[in-house]
């Protein structure tokens, strides 16, 4: 398809064989004889007298250019064409695009813009129902620009690289493939479209239906494979985010000064998540008292993950505010009422309120502590000894789980059970999503029972802090016979007359 001035007369001769797959702009040279019923040649577009735009409004479609498309019509199995957006100043050209679509075969509805105001003017046409989640029939499917057609820019540029209009036409619709077309002394400029972020360009001379089809069906490809490439990257990029977001929003106990050792392991039960349901803290205010938490929000979704931030908060800040006991969970109520989105959302809650004891010297600490046990509706710690199987604190005295009944009614009551500590005490706080695993094959749960039993075994074989803890999960998830679907947090903490240890 030759551009403007490409030293051919106005009245050229016919363009025989234009359906013959006849590089776009050049004749093919065909014999002279033949049937009677051969195809008659198609007159060249210049032979033919082409409507004036002045006064008028310039049809889009070239089917009011003259003889109309044989490609725009539709195909006949009924599927849906592909809708080209030619943007092409010279009228003869756009006439060769439609003759080599019409040689190709393949099903294009062909529309035709003389630049990138009008093409813009299409191209507005067509998205407003795409982003009301209407049918996308009628939006354009590829755009083929000829990078010799002026670019009509309000401003253009002064460091002219031959790419403007290309450059504006990405601005303007930057998730539609776009082919270039130039001349063969431009091949050069056609590379560097692609580089720009056309999807691919052809040399006019060397262009016929079925290479121009195929052309535009790669680019439609390409750039859906492009697409797909920058929402994956865009996941990806929002996930460590998101791991980066959920990772700080897990606590860091503060315990400096305790003389603790303390071990934690958090697991949600939701996929790719760093977060979930259940929540957990542990800090030392200023008069040596250590009050630590373990708590599950009912449910595995973001939603459920968020609530358990928040009360994780709200309970270090009325901590810190002085509360403690029965009035420290009752606030906590008040927010769990005002943060879940439905009144069915609960959350159970272990809380231990550890009071310094009345050591002499460093061999002595941890002698004579004295603990507060609350209770809502969560299983009790089991009190690990050196010399005796693990011990289920009594739960006895708990309470409901936050939220399941009113405050003011009397009934939310969490009274505290007291238990002595003795020296080189260790607690281990868990949420149920480690006991209730299954057991075998049948229906039996692991439990709080089975769980003593099987820290026991494992303590008896020298395990300790972190192996003690991670081999315990490792078997509970043996026994159910795969990974627990449940929210699983666990922590351990004991008395170490050393500096405070993390695990």
């Amino acid at each position: 398809m030759p551009a403007t001035g490409d030293g051919r007369a106005p009245g050229a001769a016919d363009l025989p064989g234009a359906h013959d797959g006849a590089p776009v702009g050049h004749a093919r040279n065909r014999p002279t004889t033949g049937p009677a019923t051969a195809t008659p040649p198609i007159p060249h577009p210049r032979s033919q007298p082409v409507r004036s735009t002045h006064g008028s409004r310039h049809p889009s479609h070239l089917a009011e250019q003259g003889n109309p498309p044989a490609a725009g019509d539709g195909p006949a199995d009924g599927s849906t064409p592909l809708r080209l957006l030619v943007i092409e100043d010279d009228a003869s050209d756009a006439q060769l695009i439609k003759a080599a679509v019409a040689d190709s075969g393949t099903s294009i509805e062909i529309h035709w813009a003389r630049g990138l105001e009008q093409a813009t003017q299409l191209l507005a046409q067509a998205s407003p129902a795409t982003r009301r989640g209407r049918s996308r029939g009628n939006e354009f499917g590829c755009v083929l620009l000829d990078l010799a057609s002026p670019a009509d820019l309000p401003h253009p540029s002064d460091a002219s690289d031959g790419l403007e209009g290309l450059h504006e036409l990405l601005r303007r619709a930057p998730h539609i493939p776009v082919v270039v077309l130039t001349d063969a002394a431009g091949a050069e400029l056609g590379a560097a479209a692609v580089a720009a972020g056309a999807q691919d360009f052809l040399l006019k001379h060397e262009t016929d239906g079925p290479l121009l089809a195929r052309a535009l069906r790669y680019a439609v490809e390409r750039k859906r494979a492009d697409e797909s490439q920058r929402r994956l990257v865009e996941a990806e990029l929002r996930g460590q985010e998101n791991a980066r977001l959920q990772r700080h929003l897990l606590p860091t106990p503060l315990l400096d000064g305790a003389g603790l050792s303390f071990t934690r392991r958090y697991r949600p039960g939701r996929r790719r998540a760093l977060l979930g349901g259940d929540f957990y803290d542990a800090v030392r205010t200023d008069d040596g008292t250590v009050h630590v938490v373990i708590g599950d929000v009912c449910g595995h979704g973001p939603d459920e993950a968020a609530l358990g931030v928040a009360l994780r908060i709200a309970w270090r800040t009325l901590v810190f505010a002085g509360l403690t006991g029965e009035t420290l969970l009752t606030t906590l109520q008040h927010v769990l009422e005002h943060e879940r989105r439905s009144d069915e959302i609960f959350a159970t809650l272990c809380m231990l309120v550890i009071e310094p004891g009345a050591a002499t010297g460093p061999d002595e600490l941890g002698a004579g502590e004295r603990a507060r046990l609350h209770l809502a509706g969560h299983p009790a710690p089991l009190l690990l000894g050196r010399d005796h199987a693990p011990v289920i604190l009594p739960s006895d005295l708990a309470g409901p789980a936050l939220g399941l009944l009113p405050c003011h009614d009397g009934q939310a009551a969490w009274p505290a059970h007291e238990v002595e500590l003795p020296p080189g005490w260790r607690l281990l706080l868990y949420t149920d999503g480690l006991i209730e695993g299954r057991v075998g094959a049948g229906s039996r749960r692991l439990g709080q029972d089975g769980l003593a039993d099987l820290i026991a075994d494992h303590q008896s074989a020298g395990l300790t802090r972190g192996r003690l803890v991670d081999s315990a999960i490792a078997e509970v998830e043996e026994l159910n016979g795969g990974a627990l679907t449940d929210d699983v947090a666990v922590l351990l903490l004991e008395r170490n007359p050393a500096q405070l240890l993390l695990g």
